[in-house]
């Protein structure tokens, strides 16, 4: 298999990576929830760390609902979207960091950390959506987050991730390979 054939794949078999965004709109939903609560900020950055946790394991449970090959361990470029994704992980210090300095912000960290990850993607499922979302996330995210509350930077989020996974719905229905199933 060429690269361009390893890329077309991974995007059929992981169906652009659907699963995750899927995931992404019930963590940014739990996100919003727990910052419409009187808690304390700390305490509300915390419960969304440990929210943010079990992104995988929900992923991993909506790629069996949705028929995705969650491993692809066929493809070799599904190690390289492993690493686009364990390369957030050194960004979240950034949003560790926030967490005690600028707590009110740290919503708004972890949604532009978020946003400008997915550009890799874009490049590997040959997505327009991700490639476009990459860059207007942050954008959009900071211009929100240095104007409103964090609930509203998670509702923003939750809003933009349905927008998000209905597009890739769109694009993978558009993939020659998918309509035959």
């Amino acid at each position: 298999m060429n690269l361009d054939e390893m890329r077309l794949d991974s995007a059929i078999k992981q169906k652009k990576g659907l699963h995750f965004i899927l995931a992404s709109v019930i963590i940014w939903i739990g996100v919003m929830v727990i910052h419409l609560t009187t808690l304390p900020i700390l305490t509300k950055n915390l419960l969304t760390f440990c929210f943010t946790a079990p992104l995988v394991p929900l992923a991993f449970m909506i790629s069996k609902l949705i028929k995705v090959d969650f491993s692809n361990k066929e493809n070799p470029l599904t190690n390289l979207g492993i690493l686009f994704s364990v390369n957030q992980m050194l960004y979240l210090l950034i949003a560790m960091w926030i967490f005690n300095a600028v707590p009110e912000k740290m919503v708004m960290v972890l949604a532009m950390i978020f946003g400008a990850h997915l550009l890799p993607y874009g490049w590997l499922y040959k997505s327009k959506s991700y490639m476009v979302l990459s860059v207007v996330i942050p954008i959009v995210v900071l211009i929100t987050g240095l104007n409103y509350a964090p609930s509203v930077v998670a509702g923003l989020m939750v809003v933009v991730e349905i927008v998000f996974s209905l597009l890739l719905i769109v694009e993978v229905k558009k993939m020659p390979s998918v309509q035959k199933n």
